[in-house]
């Protein structure tokens, strides 16, 4: 696998900032929507909303349709259990899948622009994006991710200095 060229360790850098930044930004999303999918699918079926009759922030109730088992809503669109929200307002749970979506797809351009730029195998690559869906693991790759790029970074920057003053002392 090549290596990566030292004129691109400014622009690794960056990247690497981008990217520690997207994946907290990401984790906290994933995390805030499971918690959202845990009030609206468990059996509590409630939705946060924001201003409407409820006032400025309330859980609204979900109603689940007829014939609903537990099990059925695990099952999106196969059994055909409907379920209603009877909140008005601004659904904060719906802002918040939307939201993670979109900071989904930038955490993607981060991974990929610090994947390319490290030249990692695709295999790295699936693993990264492997961390904006399931929670919690944004967090933990971003750690060992930091870790590694840091310490590769400074390692060959002190070999490259070392053979420097090698080469100096030879003149």
């Amino acid at each position: 696998m090549p290596e990566p060229k030292a004129a691109s360790f400014p622009k690794i850098r960056g990247a690497l900032k981008f990217y520690q930044i997207a994946s907290i930004v990401t984790g906290v999303m994933l995390l805030l929507l499971l918690a959202e999918m845990i009030l609206k699918y468990s059996p509590i079926h409630v939705e946060l909303f924001a201003g409407g009759s409820g006032g400025l922030l309330w859980f609204a109730d979900v109603i689940v349709g007829d014939g609903c088992q537990w099990y059925s809503l695990f099952f999106p669109g196969g059994i055909g259990c409907e379920l209603t929200s009877v909140g008005d307002g601004t659904n904060i749970s719906l802002l918040i899948l939307v939201a993670h979506g979109w900071f989904y797809v930038v955490y993607l351009f981060a991974i990929f622009r610090l994947w390319s730029l490290m030249r990692w195998p695709f295999a790295r690559f699936i693993l990264l994006a492997l961390g904006g869906v399931i929670p919690a693991l944004s967090f933990i790759m971003e750690v060992r991710v930091s870790r590694e790029v840091k310490a590769y970074l400074a390692s060959r920057e002190a070999a490259m200095a070392a053979e420097t003053q090698t080469q100096e002392a030879a003149r």
